[in-house]
């Protein structure tokens, strides 16, 4: 039972739907969090540094390290032969990323040797006295260059349905078009740091930040080769996370124990920015070509899509991304007849991995701009050609895996949005501003947002917690989630505080450990409060039924009598307080610690049929964006954004609206101002903050208007009727993509801007000189 349905008779929540503070964020801005980087390590800790390879594709012929061993300060210098068990750090155990290359390299920047010293300016020093000689291969860098070469880390896979061909071509109207998403830097203000400690009998206790805390203590004892057991893993916080930390953590926290291991002294290793940039995967980037047919209405009759998908040198987590980019190649929209078809390309570059959206906001990208082209070709507003094509009623609600949209609210929040926003009149006003402004244009746009929440690898979707009442009454929570800053350890403490009916400060965050809590899965998806509260709620209500029974023993009375509200236990006519009822449940031995675990129900996925339900529920939102944009320049300003989303009921308001606007900016970044660059040799040329911009202060929009769509709740069973926030609001940001394009195309409106993304200053001038023929 939910939450929502307490007892007939039960006060109103206490505690949850109440906007409360991240319960860290006055150590963060007072900086007492503590991060990996921040603990105090023990007297002796070494500092390891990499060194990396300087080419993106051959083998080593020489590593000349003896200059590197005599360097001031130097302890010890790791190499591939210094793996005890099995020299493998990729997430699925499938043998292809070393923790240490032992020879053959496979992108710029992989490890070749590790310097272990006292000072971590030591052990950067040394790396760089390091004599490589190497053979150098002809690297495939780019997409193209991997398609010519039929170069795959996995087979090409489909979703199909119908004969999209057949109807593409008898369909009134078509259009063909090509473009490129690039990837994003997931700049975490925290970098990659881990800190092993070595224990009795062989012990390793590693802090690390990552958020698959069992993957690096099943990692770290794979390549030591240790049981499970022998590892501990913990972390209190990352300083961000964004799927940057889902498997690329494990190499980092492995390197650091193995050296823990070898010396029997503690080992800290904490990338440099420029290091962790180039060394550590990203958003993946695609190339994109599509047909469609439609209605001269604008109505879709079939859709062709491929996505060739820069995956790097191994596959690490892209069968689950790209598969996830295919999953929300429909946005919100239905497609009578369909091929998508994913080609996941490898590379000579870093491995791309996890970014927030996980794949979804590239799928949905592609939806949004492939409206604008349809909109364009038949004269129609891209709003109207929307709401024509969204999922509607009986054989209109299947997505292209076959799973029926059965909760679909984008009408209504469309429509309330359209309203809202003013959209109308501001369309008419922009229209007028740009038939007199020759060189400014404005924009706009209003998208829809329809997200999938559940992990599709379905053995992911559970999660462990371990609940400790003490005598006092106050109680210690741990769960298998980790915090990166998206609030939630608050949230999971608020439905602890709220079972109990306690004051949020009497109940205590503990540090995510795979000694309390194991084999969990990472926190990813935007699964993490909808699984790990769950869990906690689950072990809270073993506890309670424990005291309704000690209760009932020595009261005589059932539990529909007793309420836990307000710091005290309301039996019948009386009420105790809870530090005195758990005292004297004690004094009866009544156990009052329980664990407690949770699976996501109804989800189900054939990937060999391409069916079944890999999705709980959905996540839906829209937003709508103004843009202004130089056309002499390529300069783009966001002038104004509304945004209405729907989390269901809230567990706390605060935090999903933050969520909200930092994901809405985030997804701003990827799409207008970050661009990876590499050389024709696979070095990355944007590995800084020097040439890489990330969004500031200043790119926020200075109308940002959020609100949170008022909502009866998820219909599904989750915690407290509430909904995931944390991916979902990143792909809002695909409105700015769109209005960027509608300013353009407001230069020859019956052609589609050849704009790609991220839509940065050159990008809008290559587009606009594209669509006006170099008379702009």
């Amino acid at each position: 039972m939910d939450l929502g349905d307490i007892i007939k008779g039960s006060p109103a929540p206490a505690v949850v739907h109440k906007p409360r503070p991240h319960d860290s964020a006055a150590k963060h801005m007072t900086g007492e969090a503590i991060y990996v980087d921040d603990i105090k390590a023990p007297v002796g800790t070494l500092h390891a540094a990499p060194g990396y390879a300087p080419i993106a594709a051959g083998r080593v012929t020489k590593l000349d390290l003896d200059a590197v061993r005599k360097a001031p300060g130097v302890v010890d210098v790791l190499t591939a032969a210094d793996i005890p068990g099995v020299n493998d750090v990729s997430a699925k155990g499938i043998n292809d990323e070393p923790a240490i290359t032992p020879e053959k390299i496979m992108f710029y920047g992989q490890v070749l040797f590790v310097v272990l010293a006292e000072t971590r300016d030591q052990a950067r020093r040394a790396t760089k006295l390091a004599r490589i000689t190497t053979a150098p291969g002809m690297p495939m860098i780019d997409v193209d260059d991997a398609v010519v070469a039929d170069s795959m880390v996995l087979p090409d896979y489909a979703f199909e349905r119908g004969d999209p061909a057949a109807e593409i071509a008898s369909a009134p109207r078509k259009i063909t078009g090509e473009f490129r998403i690039g990837g994003q830097e997931h700049f975490y203000l925290e970098g990659q740091a881990a800190l092993a400690i070595p224990g009795e009998d062989g012990d390793m206790y590693v802090c690390s930040s990552t958020q698959h805390p069992s993957e690096v203590q099943h990692i770290v004892a794979h390549v030591l080769g240790l049981d499970s057991n022998a590892v501990t893993v913990e972390v209190r916080r990352m300083g961000g996370g964004f799927g940057g930390k889902e498997s690329q953590a494990t190499q980092w926290a492995v390197l650091a124990a193995l050296g823990a291991r070898k010396t029997g002294r503690a080992c800290k290793m904490r990338l440099d920015r420029d290091d962790d940039m180039i060394m550590t995967g990203k958003r993946h980037d695609f190339k994109v070509d599509y047909t469609a047919g439609f209605g001269k209405d604008g109505g879709i009759r079939g859709v062709d899509v491929t996505f060739a998908a820069r995956c790097g040198y191994s596959e690490d987590l892209s069968m689950g991304v790209v598969d996830r980019t295919m999953f929300h190649a429909d946005s919100g929209y239905y497609y009578p007849v369909l091929r998508i078809l994913a080609r996941r390309m490898r590379t000579n570059t870093v491995s791309n991995t996890a970014f927030r959206g996980f794949g979804g906001p590239q799928g949905k990208l592609f939806a949004e701009r492939m409206i604008d082209h349809i909109a364009y070709a038949v004269g129609r507003d891209p709003l109207e050609v929307r709401k024509a094509n969204f999922y509607g009623g009986a054989g209109r609600d299947r997505t292209p895996y076959n799973m029926r949209v059965e909760d679909n609210i984008l009408p209504e929040i469309v429509g309330e949005l359209e309203r809202t926003s003013d959209y109308w009149a501001r369309r008419k006003a922009i229209t007028e501003f740009n038939a007199s402004s020759p060189v400014l244009k404005k924009g706009l746009a209003l998208t829809p947002v329809k997200f999938g929440i559940s992990f599709t690898l379905i053995h992911l979707n559970q999660a462990g917690a371990l609940v400790h009442i003490y005598r006092d009454g106050s109680i210690s929570l741990n769960h298998g989630g980790t915090e990166m800053g998206q609030g939630l350890f608050v949230k999971v403490a608020q439905v602890v505080a709220e079972e109990f009916g306690q004051e949020l400060d009497r109940v205590k965050i503990t540090a995510t450990s795979t000694a309390k809590v194991p084999n969990t899965g990472p926190t990813a998806a935007s699964a993490g409060t909808d699984l790990n509260a769950q869990a906690a709620l689950a072990a809270c209500r073993t506890i309670k039924d424990r005291l309704f029974e000690f209760i009932d023993e020595k009261w005589s009375v059932g539990r529909d009598a007793v309420q836990f509200r307000e710091g005290k236990v309301f039996i019948g006519n009386q009420a105790v307080e809870f530090g005195e009822l758990v005292e004297q449940a004690f004094r009866a031995r009544v156990s009052l610690s329980s664990t407690g675990f949770y699976k996501t129900p109804k989800i189900h996925w054939d990937r060999e049929k391409a069916s079944g339900q890999p999705f709980f529920y959905f996540a839906y939102g829209a937003a709508c964006s103004e843009v202004t944009i130089d056309t002499m320049t390529g300069e783009m300003k966001v002038d104004r954004v509304d945004i209405l989303h729907d989390v269901g009921k809230s567990l706390n308001p605060a935090i999903d609206i933050g969520q909200i606007e930092g994901g809405f900016v985030q997804g701003m970044g990827w799409l207008t101002t970050e661009e990876l660059v590499w050389d024709s040799a696979g070095r990355l040329a944007t590995h800084a903050p020097s040439t890489y911009k990330i969004p500031t202060a200043a790119d926020v929009p200075a109308d940002f208007r959020v609100a949170l769509y008022e909502s009866g709740g998820n219909r599904e069973d989750t915690i407290y009727r509430s909904k995931a926030v944390g991916e979902p609001p990143l792909m809002l940001a695909t409105s700015v993509f769109s209005a960027i394009l509608n300013a353009i195309a407001s230069l020859k409106p019956a052609v589609m801007p050849r704009l790609d993304a991220p839509a940065t200053p050159e990008a809008i001038m290559r587009a606009i000189r594209a669509t006006t023929g170099g008379d702009s």
